[in-house]
């Protein structure tokens, strides 16, 4: 991921041993989402594809079996009606799609948005690891965007950490959510369970398009990280702020700018849950102060570590 300054400061970047920690808390995480409600979104209960059907056997026909599973290949073979028999897949995608990009490495109180979206991903792909799930995903930036192909296994697991690590990113520069968004499409088989790690800055009507394709064959749940600041501006007073190089000098005593601030942000949140609402799928709220795992349970938030 992008480097700052201060490399060494785990609120700022992600090491691998921090990911892999990240195994016994995972234990504790509960991938049920389809139990959960929207945030804000009154009775509405969030859509979720169930696991695909993967072709099992034939045998010979029985009373009861739908005729629309006969494998006419091995009836006319036989001279026998036989029926083809399907099991629920074991196994089940699981795609994580992590930002990277500019306004990702930013935080006033706990982590930058950066670090938590990894530490979100590493408990995702843990609890996958622990249910039996392909694990892989999507890391991107402004530096353009790094596809891991969901895989089984602890070496798959490894594979995807080490991406949040030190990712290798390739492809035109990442402007908006346009592009990754429409490279999921292609990368994320149907059935598999998609979760999208952001801000959601750069959304428009593209990468709405994208979203809606992608929600149709599979299971997607936004995860919302925001920092306390970006929802309200801190009380009257004059602040400093810097990125490490430059320092911001900002005066919080104008009333009316601060509640057009707070505004901005309660509409940007609720331009998700509509879009949330209106192509069914799950959005999870976070802060960068919250802990990991409350967030992705959706208990109440506690400071993170």
């Amino acid at each position: 991921m992008n480097k700052s300054p201060a490399t060494d400061n785990p609120r700022v970047t992600v090491t691998l041993k921090a990911l892999v920690d990240l195994a016994k808390p995972a234990g504790m995480l509960s991938l049920g989402h389809a139990n959960i409600r929207a945030a804000q979104s009154g009775n509405y209960l969030s859509h979720l594809k169930g696991r695909g059907m993967a072709f099992d056997e034939t045998r010979l026909y029985q009373p009861g079996d739908d005729v629309r599973r006969i494998d006419w290949r091995v009836t006319a073979r036989t001279d026998k009606p036989h029926s083809k028999i399907f099991k629920e897949e074991r196994e089940r995608p699981m795609f994580i799609a992590v930002d990277y990009r500019a306004t990702m490495a930013f935080a006033t109180r706990g982590v930058f948005k950066s670090v938590q979206a990894a530490r979100l991903a590493g408990l995702l792909a843990w609890a996958a690891l622990k249910q039996g799930d392909r694990i892989g995903g999507q890391i991107f930036s402004d530096d353009g965007c790094q596809e891991v192909k969901p895989q089984t296994g602890k070496p798959a697991l490894l594979r995807f950490l080490n991406a949040l690590v030190n990712p290798n990113y390739n492809g035109a520069a990442v402007v908006n959510l346009a592009q990754p968004l429409f490279r999921l499409l292609h990368h994320a088989r149907p059935g598999s369970r998609v979760y999208i790690l952001s801000d959601f800055r750069g959304m428009n009507s593209a990468a709405e398009n994208h979203l809606a394709n992608l929600a149709r064959h599979c299971e997607v749940v936004l995860v919302h990280i925001a920092d306390p600041l970006e929802s309200s501006l801190p009380s009257q007073g004059r602040y400093r702020f810097t990125d490490g190089w430059r320092e911001v000098l900002f005066d919080s005593g104008d009333k009316q700018r601060l509640q057009a601030y707070r505004q901005r942000f309660q509409d940007r949140r609720a331009y998700l849950q509509k879009l949330a609402n209106k192509l069914r799928l799950t959005l999870i709220p976070c802060t960068t102060q919250q802990a990991p795992l409350d967030a992705l349970n959706g208990t109440r938030a506690r400071p993170a570590a």
